[in-house]
């Protein structure tokens, strides 16, 4: 893809990424709508997600069957076979789906390139926190190998910090063992980012599990005081308070900034760097009000 092209895309969202070939090639439409056998699906070969939890593909499967399936899937057809088309997004409402005994879904058909389809995928997965941190990784690294993308480029894409972005690609460095961990979720990316570099990472990432440490324990451990902490120390600031702005830096991928004030009173203070960051942010407040 040409450079002018790629900096057209950085910073829009994954609705933009998705419709965009077809305005590009002048296509006159914006998407294909169909309803397709399961038959003719096919698993995403750039979907960075590998780890697909039997009890939520159960979950997802029974409100298919209550409900049926209301968003449909994201697809390209697959080239040299007749009504055969590639998962590009949703493929695990099209495993649940299975599982719900369904016969067809509904599906888009889009035009995508193999870059196209890694940066939907991508970014699908990350808007609706589906990845592992590893699996985040990987993703990232893909796109960056085999595309071109510098890392501030590709912050822009995904709509998250660069120092975000570092952070999760540093985890790949860990050893096998441990990012196995990680995937299965026991160790949060905040713990093994202590870990990375050490020739006992795979003993103390046991060690974190097996007795609960927090990610403040594992730094006084292995004496690698956390990025927040070498910040000059703020008048009225403590190590609860830094422990906190790194925990949500660290989940929202944006800097943070706790500001405390008289008594129990403070400022709360989360820097974005566009408007997508702003409504990812607002996203993430609003997901559990109604619940």
């Amino acid at each position: 893809m040409a450079a002018a092209a790629q900096k057209k895309r950085l910073g829009r969202g994954l609705a933009s990424l998705i419709g965009e070939r077809y305005e590009e090639e002048g296509a006159g439409r914006v998407d294909d709508q169909r309803t397709v056998p399961l038959a003719s699906l096919r698993a995403g070969r750039f979907n960075p997600r590998r780890d697909f939890s039997q009890a939520h593909l159960d979950e997802l499967a029974a409100s298919i069957r209550e409900r049926g399936l209301v968003q449909p899937l994201v697809v390209r057809p697959v080239k040299g076979e007749a009504d055969t088309f590639e998962i590009v997004a949703g493929e695990r409402r099209w495993r649940a789906a299975q599982l719900a005994h369904l016969h067809e879904v509904p599906v888009v058909v889009r035009a995508l390139s193999d870059q196209e389809t890694l940066e939907i995928a991508i970014i699908e997965n990350v808007q609706r926190e589906d990845l592992n941190a590893i699996e985040e990784g990987e993703g990232y690294r893909q796109l960056m190998s085999n595309h071109g993308y510098t890392q501030d480029d590709l912050a822009k894409v995904i709509g998250k910090s660069r120092s975000h972005l570092a952070n999760t690609l540093r985890l790949l460095k860990l050893p096998e063992s441990v990012q196995v961990i990680v995937r299965e979720g026991k160790l949060s990316a905040g713990h093994a980012r202590a870990l990375i570099g050490r020739p006992d990472a795979e003993a103390l990432a046991v060690r974190i599990v097996s007795e609960g440490l927090t990610v403040r324990q594992v730094e006084a451990l292995t004496q690698e005081p956390a990025k927040a902490d070498k910040r000059p120390k703020r008048a009225g600031e403590d190590a609860d308070t830094r422990a906190a702005e790194t925990e949500l830096a660290e989940a929202l991928g944006l800097k943070v900034e706790i500001k405390p004030g008289r008594g129990e009173k403070g400022e709360l203070r989360i820097r974005y760097g566009s408007y997508d960051q702003l409504e990812d942010v607002r996203r993430r407040l609003l997901k559990h009000r109604d619940t």
